[in-house]
């Protein structure tokens, strides 16, 4: 249904370029590439990403005859920012024998803002070269991986005379190769953020991998999502996760949806998968959309059900192959814990700090805590030793567990689901990954990806296969992303870290708050002091979270269906902050509690 329309025109010193925008409220959303805003933070995960946001079709304008090489470079730009029958209507300002085919699923150059002042540097009565500069802030892979990269953009397009007069683009920067120059409101109309489901390898836990995808037309996006899917991960999780879905397996058909049912059917290669985790990975990719509740898998056209449940079932029948674990219902959620002024260890219920372990082991900083609760990890007050102590109650003897070459600092311990401690040591460009299996000695990672830079922070996601960095690259702190593979033979391969996020100017610490999402302690570009952000790992726009001052903040601490806990500092006085009411991110900030270091178990 159309609910709006709205025409919008480029001016600048070489003429006029329009558009068309047409608002079509049907179920759609927005991927959302960085600028800021705020959010609810008690939504539900699977819809952190707007896929049910307005979709917004964009007419594009064909070009016209008077228009100049300026005119054509600017109209082209706009006209490739829709995906309307193959981009149509962008191929008319190209030159009769300049190929350009970036196709459904295209590469895609974004921009800060849209291009509006193409330069003429070079002109002859029949041929110009036209530079368009610009800011580019990150790019979308043809299989939808986003990275940051903010970086300034300068570029050049060749352009002729044709026989007709008028004038055609006939060289393309990287030729038939180049995608697509979008400006980020671009991107949030044209494209959604959308998770596909792969599983770790414990074959057990789905781990998400978020993806830009262009929207043609919504009422086919269930069938381009089921599709993205089959197609497997991109190139960045590829050989870190698997698929349940044999090799060859395609879609017989679109995926149907009548009232609230799809119907996935899929070819006969499907026949040789595992039915249950297929139905898994379909079911939780699926459920991002709000007009599917249930659905039904087949295969050449033949029903199949998984153990245990009918032919139609609930998109939320998998929950047990959660990224994040058993998440708890309602108001139920883990107890932190926080290092007492008073010497101990402690769980936070309410706003007090229980005691839980005391004496030595009590008074070890940023204390992590392992999923089962049966062991603890922490550093010396200098960070330059680990330490170890178990069982977590009374006064535990702590065990020296590592200890840092000279200059060289540990991050905060973190664990993995299966009880795995994990830390880095690092110093001024150079930093090493310590993996400790439980029941075993600690080891050096082999292959570790940043071991030519400084770590700050370094967090296992809870599914195992993704961790979360800062560290410092050209001069400042980066928020990054990488993935957790093993070759063969068990060999452990921890890299391929991208960028996150290029709105933040520095970082200080990261928590998971759920798999989609980083609760970072940061400075935008706009601040003077350091705040909590919520950062999607898709590339996302991050979000400010809460008002009020929050003194020095130093730690933070997140965990799904729990309240964001900041360690901070204030007139020399630790404490630790938690939001009035943590289901609403413009909550203020209060500081009830004097402790430092929060971490939830795990």
């Amino acid at each position: 249904m159309t609910a709006g329309r709205t025409t919008g025109c480029t001016l600048g010193r070489h003429g006029t370029i329009c558009f068309l925008a047409v608002a079509v409220l049907v179920l759609g959303g927005c991927a959302t590439v960085p600028s800021g805003g705020q959010v609810v933070t008690g939504r539900p995960a699977e819809r952190a990403e707007r896929v049910d946001d307005p979709y917004v079709r964009l007419i594009p304008v064909k070009p016209r005859p008077e228009w100049g090489p300026a005119q054509i470079v600017s109209g082209f730009l706009a006209a490739s920012a829709s995906f309307d029958d193959d981009h149509k209507v962008a191929k008319l300002y190209l030159g009769a024998r300049t190929t350009w085919n970036p196709g459904l699923r295209p590469s895609v150059t974004v921009l800060a803002s849209r291009v509006t002042e193409p330069q003429v540097v070079r002109a002859t009565a029949t041929h110009a070269t036209v530079k368009v500069t610009g800011q580019e802030v990150g790019t979308i892979t043809s299989d939808g991986q986003y990275t940051a990269s903010p970086r300034a953009l300068d570029t050049s397009f060749q352009l002729a005379k044709t026989s007709q007069g008028v004038w055609r683009i006939t060289g393309l920067p990287g030729d038939d190769k180049t995608g697509l120059l979008l400006s980020q409101d671009d991107v949030e109309r044209a494209m959604r953020t959308v998770n596909l489901f792969f599983f770790a390898p414990d074959h057990q836990t789905l781990v998400p991998n978020g993806i830009f995808l262009p929207v043609v037309n919504r009422q086919t996006l269930p069938t381009q999502l089921a599709q993205a899917l089959l197609d497997g991960p991109t190139s960045w999780l590829n050989g870190a996760v698997h698929t349940a879905f044999p090799t060859g397996t395609r879609l017989r058909r679109g995926v149907h949806v009548d009232k609230d049912v799809a119907t996935v059917d899929l070819t006969k290669e499907a026949r040789a998968g595992n039915v249950e985790q297929m139905s898994a990975q379909l079911g939780w990719t699926m459920r991002q959309l709000s007009e599917i509740k249930r659905w039904r898998l087949q295969i050449e056209g033949q029903p199949v059900a998984p153990d245990g449940l009918e032919y139609t079932q609930p998109v939320h029948a998998w929950d047990a192959n959660s990224p994040d674990g058993q998440v708890p219902k309602g108001e139920h959620h883990p107890n932190a814990y926080v290092v007492s002024p008073s010497g101990f260890i402690g769980t936070l219920e309410g706003d007090r700090a229980q005691p839980r372990v005391i004496g030595a082991a009590g008074r070890l900083s940023r204390p992590a805590v392992a999923p089962d609760n049966q062991e603890l990890a922490g550093l010396s007050a200098e960070a330059d030793q680990v330490f170890v102590a178990a069982p977590l109650t009374g006064s535990p003897p702590p065990r020296v567990l590592l200890t840092a070459q000279k200059d060289a600092r540990f991050t905060a311990p973190t664990w993995s689901r299966d009880g795995t401690l994990w830390v880095v040591e690092s110093k001024k460009d150079e930093s090493w990954l310590w993996v400790r299996p439980r029941g075993r000695p600690p080891v050096r990672a082999a292959h570790w990806g940043l071991g030519g830079r400084e770590v700050r922070a370094f967090r296992i996601a809870r599914d195992g296969v993704r961790a979360a960095v800062i560290a410092h690259i050209d001069g400042r702190p980066q928020v990054q992303v990488g993935r957790i593979a093993y070759a063969p033979g068990g060999t452990l391969d921890v890299g391929s870290f991208l960028p996150v996020s290029s709105e933040l100017q520095d970082a200080v610490d990261l928590a998971w708050r759920d798999y989609s999402t980083l609760a970072v302690l940061g400075r935008a570009q706009r601040d003077s002091q350091t705040l909590p952000f919520l950062m999607p790992i898709s590339g996302s726009a991050i979000t400010s979270l809460g008002v009020g001052s929050l003194g020095e903040p130093r730690t933070i601490a997140a965990a799904p269906g729990a309240p964001i806990l900041i360690g901070t500092r204030s007139s020399g006085k630790d404490q630790v902050c938690r939001q009035r009411a943590p289901s609403n991110s413009y909550s203020p900030w209060i500081c009830p509690t004097p402790a430092k270091d929060p971490d939830y178990p795990g």
